[in-house]
């Protein structure tokens, strides 16, 4: 009788792992000469920094650096953690883990999801800022570390 409980409380965990799922995504501040790195998505109308979503299989790290790499054309030569944040929206939680890059290099390509992207002055920002990101970057801009709280 053991193995079937145990059968059926793995099944019905991996129907609830899929079914309501927790979402985990990574973004990261990438700056460079007191100039932060910036992209647009087709689908949004505000400006975030880099990240996305944490695939199956993959590590914090390994998402940062593949949702950089797609993104900003970016390649992640430095990497310390920033943050981790929780987004509550509709009674539904997910998870946001932000990162610092100051060493990285451009190749001057992103995919198609991204319609615009550039360097501009951490004193002088664009319009429009993701609020969740504008309020990571105010806390860049003072000096703010490892830090938690809400998105």
């Amino acid at each position: 009788m053991k193995p079937f409980f145990k059968f059926l409380y793995h099944l019905f965990r991996m129907i609830w792992l899929w079914l309501k799922p927790l979402p985990m995504g990574v973004r990261v501040i990438m700056v460079r000469d007191e100039q932060i790195y910036l992209v647009k998505h087709i689908y949004e109308d505000y400006w975030y920094v880099p990240g996305g979503t944490v695939e199956r299989g993959e590590t914090l790290e390994q998402s940062i650096r593949r949702e950089a790499w797609e993104e900003a054309g970016a390649t992640l030569n430095d990497l310390q953690l920033f943050g981790v944040y929780s987004h509550i929206e509709f009674k539904k939680s997910s998870h946001i883990v932000v990162f610092t890059s100051q060493d990285f290099s451009l190749n001057g390509e992103s995919d198609l999801e991204i319609e615009a992207s550039g360097f501009y002055p951490l004193m002088d920002l664009p319009e429009n800022i993701s609020p969740g990101v504008l309020h990571r970057i105010e806390e860049f801009k003072i000096g703010k570390r490892v830090s938690f709280g809400t998105w």
